[in-house]
């Protein structure tokens, strides 16, 4: 199941970036020591008590005094509508209603989405008594908080979870372990989603997807999206493509929107199997490509970066390509393992080197290895480096007992240990290539979990 999508919307300075750092320090959905992995506030992956959920700081709705607020909260809105699974609107005691607010609750308040009204700044008594006027805008009961001094933050999640499933994966009795006589490929269609900036070629890219090899060809209606997802059928499986909006670059766009953008890209991302994370032969790998790229690596989403547009610099060789392909793993070296594969979708070109690529790594993410295996391999990397001693839990070493495969796309490993926090990153880093090097994982995310027996 995908995970929810938290999105939180409201003027500027009303505290959403306040609000959303509040919910990611309760608890942060991966806890890593690994350099360079790639976050911002825009994105995270995170948890609140029993909940999993990626939550989104979005750009502030802009007032405008010429009259232009409106077509401009709509748009925003109505991206959060559409995507999000659950909406925090955020509304500031301080200030009051105003038009803004007003603009955007008329569209948000005939939305289907659940949505959560909180007024913020809510900091002494006096203040609280101005929550009550935000009746008005008739999105139920406000709910009034104080992001900074954590005042209300446990009420207002109350309300946010009430429309969130608790994650399965949080119940040890639910990592049932797989086996030989486990249906792998009975999971449905491999989910393809296109993301990128604008102007990257991504239309391109997907009108040459269709148009390669295709058997059947039909449009599958996708809920709450104003685009529709493509079924085709590759080499003999099929396969979902997902369309989106492009990810707006900083600073070319009105302020504001262009956070909103990446809203239809995370919900892709979100949806998907494998991610295709399309950049400009010419620009490589900006930082809101990388932060897409994080968010598929938080929340092991597969993932193929595609250097589009190689036509502009096919002259100069091979070692174009190499600096091509090396500068993109400088800038996501949090994912060293992840295909890059070179396009040309105006001519055509590496198409169907995109499309194996992309099956490969889906029948790599749906691999199962005998749990014997396992632990023969476990054997012997505890032979080879035996693992290292916590000094701060008094010079304890863990114990790992056993290893067994409890999921698939991605590749999950449960290992039980006499205590979990005594694994260092490093030595699960390690356990993590020795499962590669051993059976081949070569290009997808392995996720690892540490339980105690």
């Amino acid at each position: 199941m995908a995970i929810p999508i938290v999105a939180i919307i409201g003027r500027p300075n009303v505290g959403k970036s306040s609000l959303f750092n509040r919910i990611i320090g309760r608890r942060q959905a991966i806890v890593s020591d690994v350099a360079g992995t790639t976050r911002d506030r825009l994105m995270a992956d995170a948890w609140w008590d029993d909940f999993h959920f990626i939550l989104l700081d979005t750009g502030g709705l802009e007032s405008d005094p010429e009259g232009i607020i409106r077509q401009l909260v709509q748009e925003q809105a109505e991206m959060a509508i559409q995507d999000a699974d659950v909406i925090i609107f955020m509304t500031d005691v301080v200030d009051g209603l105003t038009h803004s607010d007003r603009t955007a609750a008329e569209l948000l308040r005939f939305t289907k989405k659940p949505v959560v009204l909180a007024v913020n700044k809510v900091d002494n008594d006096l203040r609280e008594y101005g929550a009550p006027e935000f009746y008005e805008l008739g999105m139920g009961d406000p709910e009034p908080i104080s992001a900074f001094h954590n005042y209300g933050i446990q009420r207002l999640m109350d309300r946010v979870t009430e429309h969130i499933e608790a994650d399965p994966d949080g119940a040890e009795e639910d990592l049932i372990p797989l086996n030989e006589n486990t249906p792998v490929y009975e999971q449905g269609a491999m989910n393809l989603a296109i993301v990128g900036r604008t102007n990257v070629g991504k239309s391109s890219l997907l009108n040459a997807i269709l148009g390669e090899e295709r058997s059947i060809v039909s449009d599958v209606a996708g809920t709450t999206r104003d685009a529709l997802d493509t079924a085709i059928t590759y080499n003999g499986r099929d396969v979902v493509v997902i369309d989106t909006a492009g990810i707006r670059r900083p600073g070319q766009v009105s302020k504001g929107i262009e956070k909103y953008s990446v809203i239809r890209a995370v919900g892709a991302v979100n949806r998907s199997d494998i991610t295709i994370l399309v950049t400009d032969a010419s620009e490589l790998a900006t930082g809101q490509d990388a932060h897409i790229a994080g968010l598929a690596w938080e929340i092991c989403k597969g993932l193929v970066v595609v250097i589009n547009k190689w036509d502009l610099f096919a002259d100069e060789g091979m070692g174009a390509r190499h600096q091509a392909a090396r500068t993109i793993r400088e800038r996501l070296h949090f994912m060293p393992y992840v295909p890059i594969v070179f396009t040309s979708a105006l001519h055509g070109e590496g198409i169907k080197t995109l499309m194996d690529t992309a099956q490969e790594l889906w029948t790599e993410r749906m691999r199962l290895i005998r749990s014997r295996d396992l632990q023969f391999m476990l054997a012997d990397a505890m032979a080879d480096h035996m693992p290292p001693v916590v000094r701060k839990h008094r010079g304890q070493r863990v114990q790992i007992n056993r290893i067994q495969q409890v999921g698939i796309n991605p590749p999950t490993f449960l290992f039980t240990v006499n205590n979990p926090q005594l694994i260092h990153f490093t030595y699960q880093r390690y356990l993590e290539n020795k499962i590669r090097d051993t059976f081949g994982f070569d290009r997808t995310h392995l996720k690892l979990l540490f339980r105690a027996r």
